[in-house]
């Protein structure tokens, strides 16, 4: 009887101590550190953080952005995500303006309806038609093919890519015809010519390389209107009125004040994503935020969208290395979601995060 208690009583010891090493391995559990496959090129992300170009001040050229683009250039990536909303996304935003009317006057700003008239394909159909003829591209379209494939992205809300088309036909072949009439013509021109990070950078950097497109990753679905935006705005502002947010407004200043020639540029570009600026930027803005003392609590609830924003953009770019898997994806985003689109996707199993200050060297 004795070894019959004793064995089920050892028994039962063995049974806690593997459930305590389950639950423990379950806490530890981190999907950064399973990496793979053991075999196969891995998929290289950069995100490189960049200054919004509109707001540089007027001393600010394109062409002082030729270093940068060398070094891009230089690096090969295969695919470039962008911080605009998709054209599906804008459909579906505005479907609510009671909820994204701000939403949708701020981000997207590009109206399919005149590409719609011109092809006759609503956006659904035009995200359809573009993926169906993606998928059987000739290794040398004609102009004409490309001609059409700009008109197919304006129809679909996807602008940027329609550029990329625009600016991958020879100059002389840059005219109306194959769905493309002069008002969409017009609406091109324009936008190469735009003071942007998709205009001056990502466009012309992916026709170079001889993309087809790039990937509009940005997400806005966790907008929502304060219930008192007055209230909110002082508070979140009033938090936001801290050294840090003091010492990035001074760098800020002093490199700004360089951006006039190119190795300015590459100057403002290195300080931006250097790994010392993670932290200055959380404290100055959602560190900050996150501890402000309103009843209501708006610093936790920006920094809750905040949050949702970064995630849901990461699942985006983590959708479209899936789809294409083994190539360099280089992320061109706003400075201030460099480090979370850094530390989000390296999260994931066979994704490996490349230090952009290397490339920007």
């Amino acid at each position: 009887m004795l070894q019959r208690v004793t064995g089920l009583l050892a028994a039962a010891a063995i049974l806690c101590a593997a459930s305590a090493h389950a639950q423990e391995s379950a806490r530890n559990f981190d999907p950064g550190k399973l990496k793979g496959p053991a075999k196969g090129r891995p998929n290289e992300v950069m995100v490189l953080g960049t200054a919004h170009l509109k707001y540089l001040p007027p001393t600010f050229q394109p062409a002082s952005l030729r270093l940068l683009n060398e070094r891009l250039l230089a690096w090969k990536p295969r695919i470039i995500a962008i911080e605009n909303l998709s054209g599906t996304q804008c459909a579906f935003v505005r479907q609510y303006p009671q909820r994204y009317k701000d939403t949708i006057e701020s981000y997207c700003g590009w109206d399919p309806a005149p590409a719609r008239a011109a092809t006759g394909l609503d956006l659904p159909a035009a995200t359809a038609e573009a993926d169906r003829l993606l998928a059987s591209w000739p290794a040398v379209p004609t102009p004409a093919q490309r001609r059409h494939l700009a008109a197919v992205f304006l129809a679909g809300g996807e602008p940027v890519s329609a550029l990329v088309q625009w600016l991958r036909l020879p100059e002389a072949e840059r005219h109306a015809g194959d769905s493309l009439d002069a008002t969409l013509v017009a609406a091109l021109e324009t936008r190469r010519g735009a003071r942007g990070e998709d205009s001056l950078l990502a466009a012309p950097l992916a026709a170079a390389l001889g993309l087809e497109r790039v990937v509009a990753m940005d997400d806005h679905t966790a907008d929502a209107p304060d219930a008192d935006p007055k209230a909110a705005g002082e508070a979140i502002g009033k938090a936001w009125d801290n050294p840090a947010t003091a010492k990035r407004r001074q760098m800020d200043e002093r490199l700004h004040a360089k951006v006039g020639d190119a190795e300015g540029v590459m100057a403002l570009y290195r300080a931006i994503n250097d790994p010392s600026q993670a932290r200055l930027v959380f404290d100055s803005d959602f560190g900050a935020a996150l501890e402000e003392p309103s009843p209501q609590q708006f610093g936790r609830g920006y920094v809750g969208y905040w949050e949702t924003r970064n995630l849901r953009m990461a699942a985006n770019i983590r959708e479209a290395i899936g789809m294409q898997p083994g190539r360099r994806t280089l992320v061109i985003v706003g400075a201030s979601h460099k480090w979370y689109l850094e530390a989000y996707p390296n999260q994931m199993h066979d994704v490996r995060i490349v230090e952009s200050l290397q490339v920007l060297r």
